[in-house]
């Protein structure tokens, strides 16, 4: 198979043959006379249910996924049947062969399942053929508890108005001797819990949302009720007022925990919370501590570990005495404060790291180097304490010019990174309780006869845990672009804990924004969903719970959950519907975006109600309702100096009409997704259409050239941003005749928007072909951009290119590039929901070669790209079962394409070679004559 290239790449030409491509699939081009003579499909592989392997609270009907196999190629799979086992063995549903292709998000459709059971289960699948796979390996799944379901459970507290309050909670049982086959611990407290068994800490989790919108978390804890001694239960929770990402609840604090233990003789004993239970101060924990800042209202940690009543988390402690009371009662759960509880899906990964340099200086002082900027809580082992020896602890994320940690504004984020430690005697060890992000952690004094190394001192860093068998994968033939990638892919996971934050240590909180950037690298990077969904869903309540009526209708808050209540940024709001439509691409699911979509209408109802019929901006978004001070009418991009001269004082921003028109066209495509009906989809693709080409008329100067938009008076801007041709570009406005002199501004431009707005300038140009310029601006270390961060010393994406004031040396919404490195650089990209299609286009650029993995709802794609030096690319690419790929190479020569993806050519066009390949292996040779 042969194609011939003589023109420069044209990657927009590929939606051309794709559609080809889809139109030859549907006609069946691929050959059935192949394919009969293969063998059956494998056993499916990486079988979840909601996005889990095991998950413990499932709420609502299961959801199946699972990966088909077949070692034969290009194939698909044309049915599937499911089994669902009690945990005794025996059926309780069997789909029966159900004709599809579906393999994530199956819904559940047989007898009820009842609450907080374990149920294994199965699938099997049929190719093309009509072959049928062995089963797959079972997996588990157990049901969630719904309220009504806590057993007598009951908000447990210890009187308290302390504005920062450590509570320790813990009670005695005897449990029955016998074979333990499972224990489950249920745990929800505000606004956080360690939960101890018999001294041993078995669980951690927060509950950071409203009142109504919380959580509980449940935990195996079989292994630890195999004992026969007394069980002793002990909770630590943290109640700590309103902040950032954390509404105050102040109602709520306490604990709710039921613990259910079941036998092999079929025997079920349950443990709650009630007022049996003993409780105390943690009076470890200093009383009026300083607060680290103003945003996230965290507190700096001072701990004194004389006050600690050691061994209360163990069997046979004394609580009969004061301080210890028993515990007051707030209610049986659901209470009026807490009305409604779901689990957690998202759970914390903890990994102890150890420093990777230590200095010690002649004052005596430690300074531990942990190499990269991490979210992580500070541990510090003594081995020679002295009762009332006070240690000062500081972190940094940088080093004075002397090698100390810096106190400096920028160099703190505007906060207090210090911790203090009041030693007790003998050997010990400190631990703080709550996260935060730093890289040096300086010990000031720790005393005669402390030799402290790399041993004696840790940090457990924390995230969201995601799949390894997920993650991907990039190396490159420029160590730059390698560093840049390790430098985007860490940030987006160090981004994500209980939710995503926009920085580790100032504001802690889900701004909008920057989860939607955020979500964008973690998908892509690691195929991580639950986050995602989580924080979907949480936006969704904003609106109800702020943003329900009038004008208000069809607004997000800027951040959720959080302390301060009611208040918007337009653009922000704008963005949450091309989220919405990102998860779509990537997951195909449907039931989540059903239930977005009402919400996603009222979006763009908002933005047409701010476009005028009449008036000098006529026919545009004028003054999009929302935002205050610097955020009124729309951010544009942030902090302020990331707008690089961007015209605030246009009525009718250019930004703001572009993101207008994406929410206008994919609520129209979310609505044929949904198959609404057809008067629903053009009430939408209508406005999308008329305000594209009102755009194209009135803010364009005569060049072309998008500028910032109009003034009241209809004027139009003099000043011609980065930021509005590249969302022309990139989000579908602007001529695809005019992409390469739009392209050539850009370029020529440099880097002129904010990390937070940069992906757009990337995958603009990507979609005017020119990934030499994103390969540039990916790895120009000298101009603004990630290879400047690196080379400025930066291990972690920042606020803003030059960091100045309280601004953050720790913000992952830079991280969103990590799209671009794997859509553009690797050339991998998805072109049909839950990735039943990719487009990958090779890119002609100055690399010798690319090579990596890119994780999809459906499975894994590798690709593995070589320069030729005659000319073309080496190529090969193996593509998961179930899935077609249009494959578009570069150089003037002819290619050979052989492997199990039964390779077909589909044309030449723009000078490059496209084909279609299916599952399994595909090698692309360039022929030289």
């Amino acid at each position: 198979m042969t194609a011939r290239r003589s023109n420069p790449p044209g990657r927009r030409t590929v939606a051309i043959l794709l559609a080809l491509s889809l139109f030859s699939v549907s006609t069946g081009a691929t050959p059935g006379a192949v394919a009969a003579r293969g063998s059956a499909p494998d056993a499916p592989t990486h079988l979840t249910v909601g996005d889990r392997p095991h998950p413990l609270a499932v709420h609502g009907p299961p959801r199946f996924g699972w990966w088909p196999q077949d070692s034969d190629g290009n194939e698909i799979q044309t049915a599937y049947q499911l089994r669902v086992l009690r945990a005794d063995g025996t059926e309780h549903w069997d789909s029966g062969k159900v004709q599809s292709s579906e393999q994530q998000y199956v819904q559940y459709a047989g007898p009820a399942l009842a609450v907080g059971t374990p149920y294994r289960w199965t699938v099997r699948t049929w190719d093309r053929a009509g072959r049928v796979s062995p089963w797959a390996r079972p997996a588990s799944f157990e049901t969630g508890i719904t309220d009504a379901d806590w057993e007598g459970a009951a908000w447990i507290r210890r009187p308290s108005t302390e504005p920062d309050d450590f509570t320790l909670a813990r009670k005695e049982v005897a449990i029955p001797s016998g074979r333990v086959v499972r224990a489950r611990a249920y745990v929800s407290a505000y606004h956080q819990y360690r939960l101890y068994l018999n001294g041993a800490e078995v669980d951690d989790g927060p509950a950071f949302s409203y009142p109504g919108e919380g959580y509980y978390q449940v935990t195996d804890v079989t292994k630890q009720l195999q004992t026969r001694r007394p069980l002793a239960i002990g909770v630590l929770y943290h109640w700590y007022g309103g902040g950032q990402g954390r509404p105050a609840a102040a109602n709520a604090r306490g604990l709710l925990l039921k613990l259910v233990v079941e036998y092999a003789d079929g025997r079920r004993e349950v443990v709650v919370s009630d007022a049996s239970w003993r409780v105390r101060r943690a009076s470890q924990f200093e009383t009026g501590a300083p607060r680290r800042n103003s945003d996230a209202g965290d507190y700096t940690e001072r701990i004194d570990a004389r006050q600690e009543p050691v061994g209360w988390t163990k069997p046979g402690y004394d609580d009969t005495a004061q301080p210890w009371t028993p515990a007051g009662v707030a209610g049986a759960h659901p209470t009026t404060d807490v009305p409604r509880l779901v689990g957690q899906e998202t759970r914390l990964t903890k990994t102890v790291r150890r420093p990777v340099s230590v200095r010690r200086f002649a004052d005596g002082a430690v300074v531990a180097d942990f190499g990269v900027v991490i979210p992580a809580r500070p541990v510090i082992r003594f081995d020679h304490g002295v009762s009332g020896r006070v240690v000062d602890i500081q972190t940094s994320y940088n080093l004075t010019a002397d090698g100390h940690a810096s106190t400096g504004e920028t160099d703190t984020q505007g906060s207090n990174l210090s911790m203090r430690y009041t030693q007790r005697d003998g050997a010990q060890q400190v631990e703080a309780n709550l996260h935060w992000g730093w890289r040096y952690l300086e010990i000031k004094a720790p005393g005669a006869g402390e030799q402290l190394g790399a041993a004696d001192i840790a940090a457990i860093v924390e995230h969201t845990d995601v799949d390894p068998d997920r993650a991907a994968r990039f190396v490159s033939s420029d160590p730059t672009l390698n560093a840049v990638w390790a430098l985007l892919r860490r940030s987006a996971l160090y981004s994500v804990q209980h939710q995503f934050v926009d920085t580790p240590t100032r504001e802690k909180g889900q701004f909008l924004g920057d989860a939607v950037d955020i979500s964008y690298a973690t998908m892509a990077a690691f195929g991580e969903r639950d986050a995602t969904q989580q924080a979907i869903r949480e936006f969704l309540h904003s609106q109800d719970r702020y943003w329900a009526s009038g004008n208000d209708l069809g607004r997000y808050n800027a951040v959720y959950p959080n302390g301060d209540g009611k208040r918007d940024i337009p653009d922000y709001s704008e963005m949450f519907v091309n989220w919405v439509w990102r998860y779509w691409l990537e997951t195909g699911d449907s039931a989540l975006v059903r239930q977005a979509y009402p919400y996603l209408r009222h979006t763009a109802d908002y933005v047409t109600r701010h476009i005028p019929a009449t008036g000098p901006t006529a026919g545009l978004v004028t003054n999009l309702s929302g935002g205050s001070g610097p955020y009124q009418y729309g951010i544009v991009d942030w902090p302020a100096p990331g707008r690089f001269g961007y015209d605030m004082d246009t009525a009718a921003r250019t930004t703001i009409n572009i993101q207008g028109y994406d929410v206008l066209r994919r609520t129209a495509d979310l609505a044929e997704a949904l198959d609404r009906p057809v008067d629903e989809v053009l009430a939408y693709r209508g406005p999308a259409e008329r305000l594209r080409d009102t755009i194209n008329a009135k803010l364009r100067r005569a060049d072309g050239i998008y500028t910032d938009g109009l003034y009241a008076d209809g004027r139009q801007s003099t000043h011609a941003g980065q930021h509005s041709t590249s969302y022309a570009i990139a989000l579908g406005v602007a001529p695809a005749a005019d992409f390469p002199r739009l392209a050539e501004y850009l370029a020529g431009l440099g880097m002129k928007q904010g990390p937070m707005t940069a992906h757009w300038l990337l995958q603009a140009l990507a979609d005017a072909d020119r990934a030499d310029a994103v390969l540039t601006r990916l790895t120009d270390a000298k101009e603004l951009g990630w290879a400047n961060v690196l080379a400025r010393g930066g291990t972690f994406t920042w606020e803003q290119w030059n960091p100045e004031g309280s601004e953050s040396y720790s913000h992952g919404w830079g991280a969103q590039a990590a799209v671009d490195v794997l859509g553009t650089m690797l050339g991998v990209n998805l072109a049909a929901p839950g990735a039943a299609r990719l487009s990958v286009v090779v890119p002609d650029v100055d690399l010798r070669s690319a090579n990596g993995t890119m994780p999809t709802q459906r499975g894994p794609v590798t690709l593995d790209w070589r320069r030729h030096p005659a000319g073309g690319v080496r190529a090969t690419i193996d593509v998961p079962v179930n899935v077609t790929a249009t494959v578009s190479l570069p150089g003037a020569v002819e290619y050979d394409a052989d492997g199990p993806g039964q390779p077909r050519f589909l044309g030449e066009h723009d000078g490059r070679a496209v084909f279609e390949v299916g599952s399994g292996q595909t090698r692309f040779t360039p022929r030289h004559r």
